[in-house]
């Protein structure tokens, strides 16, 4: 196991995670890890993702691995999206960090409304 000490944020990490934990991933993961679905599945399942967003995010997360596109023999030929097991790995992580959010969102509210506060003041 590696010491999460010694650990840097390098240009891999940051492009990885801005890829993988998008808001329009996060949604995708969620709806994939309950089941494989089409693409008209997941448009209808996140209803404010645009078509172009949903086909990027799809995308980004099939070539980090995370998901996998699977082709059904029926016709006309049907694609079903999938979580892989490398993608049902970043449930504990996010779960984690879902629940640290949780636990201090009032804490964060309160931080937010006093910087508003002061950057709404003159000078």
């Amino acid at each position: 196991m590696t010491d999460t000490s010694e650990l840097t944020i390098s240009t891999p990490h940051r492009e990885l995670l801005d890829q993988v934990l998008d808001k329009w991933s996060l949604a995708v993961l969620n709806e994939l890890c309950e089941r494989p679905c089409r693409f008209n599945t997941l448009r209808r399942a996140i209803p404010t993702v645009t078509q172009k967003s949903l086909t990027a995010t799809l995308r980004k997360l099939e070539r980090n691995g995370i998901i996998e596109r699977v082709l059904l023999s029926s016709r006309p030929v049907a694609v079903e999206y999938r979580i892989t097991p490398l993608g049902k790995t970043l449930r504990p992580p996010i779960d984690a960090i879902l629940h640290w959010a949780t636990e201090h969102m009032a804490d964060i509210e309160r931080a937010r409304d006093r910087f508003d506060t002061v950057e709404e003041l003159p000078g």
